[in-house]
């Protein structure tokens, strides 16, 4: 039970860390409905579990190979990038009520955007692995049925807060008005991008 209480603690702490996909979240939440932030949260949450997991089994190793490190470095970006200049578009473009069916995603397509955005950084791989690492030397996931409880609570915490922010945005969205919007949509697709842009630079710069 205890890795279980400690995976949950790691999984809403890392979750908690406002990053693109935080700010992808709040930007769709507000621009869609609940289903669509919880779509989210839910492909943010698959993917941090499916991560830790990778970590716990000791994929890290695989990173170190220079040219797969640098294709996933690239293509995370690119990601990036895209969800950053669509949502600077929507900013100049949208004005409240008038979206496309493009522009606010059903659920289904905010969880596959969500998972493909949030796998764009594996490189989270080797983050988890040093998790687990201390975890096992601290006796929390000294055994396989504890690793699993670690993964399991990674996953759950994940899910928890990204759910609870996007209820949160959502309960707050009678309260934003047109201009509020345009201005979410061009900060969170600056910082988006930026994040997009930063992720190309460490890589090349690295290779």
């Amino acid at each position: 039970m205890r890795a279980l209480i400690v995976g949950f603690g790691l999984g809403f702490a890392v979750a908690a860390q406002l990053g693109p996909l935080s700010l992808f979240l709040i930007r769709s939440t507000l621009r869609g409905r609940l289903a669509v932030g919880l779509a989210i949260g839910a492909g943010i949450a698959a993917i941090d579990l499916l991560y830790a997991a990778l970590g716990a089994a000791g994929a890290a190793p695989l990173l170190t190979i220079g040219a797969l490190r640098t294709v996933l470095g690239i293509v995370g970006a690119a990601v990036l990038l895209f969800l950053g200049i669509r949502t600077l578009w929507s900013a100049f473009r949208i004005r409240i009520g008038l979206e496309t069916d493009e522009e606010v995603a059903s659920p289904r397509r905010a969880f596959l955007t969500a998972l493909g955005a949030t796998a764009s950084n594996p490189l989270t791989i080797a983050s988890w692995a040093a998790v687990f690492a201390a975890a096992s030397t601290a006796s929390v996931a000294g055994s396989d049925g504890e690793s699993v409880l670690l993964i399991a609570g990674v996953g759950t915490g994940s899910l928890t807060w990204c759910s609870a922010l996007a209820c949160a945005v959502a309960a707050a969205r009678r309260y934003v008005g047109p201009r509020i919007l345009r201005a979410v949509d061009g900060g969170a697709g600056i910082a988006i991008a930026g994040f997009g842009g930063l992720l190309a630079w460490r890589t090349l710069r690295d290779d």
